[in-house]
């Protein structure tokens, strides 16, 4: 699978991130800066929820300091389910109930033990495929239309 990750600041995480993508034989598009620098966080998210959306990347993985910045940007791109979660068990609900396409990520709060039971769980779960659940994603998609005014 070929993942599109940002980051709006080279850390330790980010590095451990790379590595265990790389462990667990994904691709990826970077998005952001060289270690010892820094970026602004609704671009390099933008950068990466775009290669999503055009299909350039199957998944994404964005960061920023609280994870709530990089959520937010990524979800205005259309097409972009971006779920910001802070253990294993909400990646696991955002993959089956809300179909998220895109994992967000806190720079500060997540631990590397944390970050591997949050990629177990995320690239581990299927997206649901009851009747139940397609319709509430399809009423995100609507949100989305009505949003770009199409109706």
């Amino acid at each position: 699978m070929r993942i599109a990750v940002s980051t709006d600041e080279r850390t330790h995480l980010v590095d451990v991130l790379l590595e265990e993508l790389k462990r667990r034989g994904h691709g990826r598009l970077s998005f952001g800066p060289e270690p010892g620098q820094e970026a602004d966080w609704p671009e390099v998210t933008r950068q990466a929820a775009e290669a999503v959306a055009r299909g350039e990347a199957d998944e994404g993985i964005v960061m920023c300091w609280t994870g709530t910045g990089a959520s937010i940007a990524a979800n205005k791109v259309p097409g972009i389910r971006a779920a910001l979660c802070h253990d294993a068990e909400t990646a696991r609900g955002a993959r089956i109930w809300n179909h998220a396409n895109v994992l967000a990520l806190s720079l500060r709060a997540t631990s590397e033990a944390i970050l591997k039971e949050i990629l177990d769980a995320w690239f581990s779960t299927p997206y649901s495929d009851d009747e139940w659940n397609r319709r509430q994603v399809e009423r995100i998609r609507e949100l989305e239309r009505r949003a770009a005014g199409i109706s």
